[in-house]
């Protein structure tokens, strides 16, 4: 297994998600009870999804159990970034926008917090610019 010089974890999403934009995890089904999502406090949009699945469900080998963290990108993204080792096509949400972080130490902690971030700007209400439509 390759070493990192941070592994980043479910705790550490959730953690980076509290400092940076004052959210708190919120855990919605009784039958996922790890699962939770990130959401705005003004408009409650998801800009987060954290479960725990098997890896082959990202197409990985064994059936141990791993969290993931699902974000929202620039379509024009999606398909230039899963890279079938540690980012995936959205596996819970729409794959044209979404994609999946496995939170095992494979993405770079930098790396989840800038898509992280962009995922919280493009699910943030947006402020209408005069004479524009959006």
């Amino acid at each position: 297994m390759k070493t990192m010089n941070h592994k980043s974890t479910r705790a550490d999403v959730l953690a980076w998600a509290k400092t940076q934009y004052g959210t708190d995890p919120e855990y919605l089904w009784s039958s996922a009870p790890n699962d939770c999502v990130l959401r705005h406090g003004d408009n409650r949009k998801w800009y987060g999804i954290i479960m725990d699945i098997p890896r082959n469900k990202l197409g990985l080998p064994g059936e141990e159990i791993v969290d993931v963290l699902d974000v929202k990108v620039d379509p024009l993204l999606t398909g230039s970034l899963p890279d079938g080792k540690g980012i995936f096509p959205g596996y819970h949400m729409q794959k044209g926008h979404w994609i999946t972080l496995l939170l095992d130490g494979t993405v770079a902690e930098n790396q989840i917090h800038t898509l992280l971030d962009m995922s919280f700007e493009l699910t943030s209400r947006r402020k209408k610019s005069a004479g524009k439509r959006e």
